[in-house]
C-alpha cells in the first residue's frame, strides 16, 4: 500500500487573525510547524474574497515555507494570474460562491471542459502540479482526466456528514471513485470535513496518496496545541494504513 500524505490547510488561522486584525496568529508560522507536527505539505485558498488568506500570506508561505504548498483557488484569470507568479508546488482548482461559509461541493468538471482545459494548461506550463477538487462520481473522475489534471481530489464532504448506513454508502462510494482513479491514471486525494472519527476508513483506501485537512485541526490546536492535534490526526491515519 502507497504512502499516505498528510497537507494541512492554515486557512482557519488566519480566519482567527483576521477577526481582530494585526499580525497574530501568523499562518505562516503554522506552517513552519507542520513538518514537526507530522504533516508533509501545506494548503491554503486564496480566495476571491481575501477572507482569511491573503495575497501577502501567499507570498510569505511560498518564500518561508519549507514544505511543498498547495494553493486552492477558484479558475478565475486573477488566481491562475497570482498562482503562475508564486509558483507554489500544487494547485488545487475548487468552485467557489461568495456566499458560501466553506467548499459545498466538488467541481463540475463536465459543465466546464472548454474553460478548465486552458487552466490547467497555464497552469502546468509553470511547473505546477494542478489537481481538481470533484465529487467521487465517475463522469468527474473522467471528465477531469479529460481536460488534462493529473490529480483530483476527492471531496469528502457527504461522508463526513452521513450516519450509519448512509454513511458506510458514501464510504463505498469514495472506495469506487478511488479504484476508477487508478485506472485512469489519475492520482487521487482526498479531504473537507475529516475528524479524528471519521478518517480512518478514508485513509485507509489503499489508492488515496494524500488527505488535506484543516479546519478541524486548527479547531482541536486551540484545545491541545497545534503540533499535539496535527501529531494525533498523523497518529490515526498510520494507524488505518497499518490495519
Amino acid at each position: 500500500m502507497s504512502a499516505l500524505r498528510l497537507g494541512v490547510n492554515i486557512d482557519h488561522v488566519a480566519t482567527l487573525r483576521n477577526a481582530r486584525g494585526g499580525p497574530h496568529p501568523d499562518p505562516v508560522r503554522a506552517a513552519l510547524l507542520v513538518r514537526e507536527a507530522g504533516g508533509q505539505g501545506v494548503t491554503a485558498h486564496l480566495r476571491e474574497d481575501r477572507r482569511h488568506i491573503t495575497d501577502a500570506d501567499v507570498e510569505r508561505l511560498a518564500a518561508e515555507c519549507d514544505l511543498p504548498l498547495n494553493l486552492e483557488i477558484a479558475a478565475t484569470e486573477e488566481m491562475v494570474a497570482i498562482a503562475r507568479r508564486v509558483r507554489p508546488h500544487a494547485c488545487c482548482i475548487v468552485p467557489e460562491r461568495r456566499e458560501e461559509r466553506t467548499t459545498e461541493s466538488g467541481l463540475d468538471v463536465i459543465g466546464a471542459e472548454a474553460r478548465l482545459r486552458p487552466v490547467v494548461a497555464a497552469l502546468a506550463e509553470r511547473g505546477i502540479r494542478v489537481s481538481l477538487f470533484v465529487d467521487p462520481e465517475p463522469r468527474q473522475l473522467e471528465a477531469a482526466k479529460a481536460v488534462g489534471a493529473p490529480v483530483v481530489e476527492l471531496h469528502t464532504g457527504s461522508y463526513c456528514e452521513a450516519t450509519g448506513e448512509e454513511q458506510q454508502r458514501e464510504l463505498e462510494r469514495l472506495m469506487r471513485a478511488a479504484a476508477l482513479c487508478r485506472e485512469l491514471g489519475l492520482e487521487c486525494h482526498a479531504g473537507h470535513g475529516l475528524t479524528y472519527a471519521n478518517v480512518k476508513p478514508v485513509a485507509a483506501i489503499p489508492e488515496i496518496v494524500e488527505l488535506n485537512i484543516g479546519h478541524y485541526l486548527i479547531g482541536e490546536a486551540v484545545f491541545s496545541g497545534f503540533v499535539e492535534a496535527v501529531r494525533r490526526m498523523r497518529r490515526l491515519m498510520d494507524e488505518a494504513r497499518a490495519g
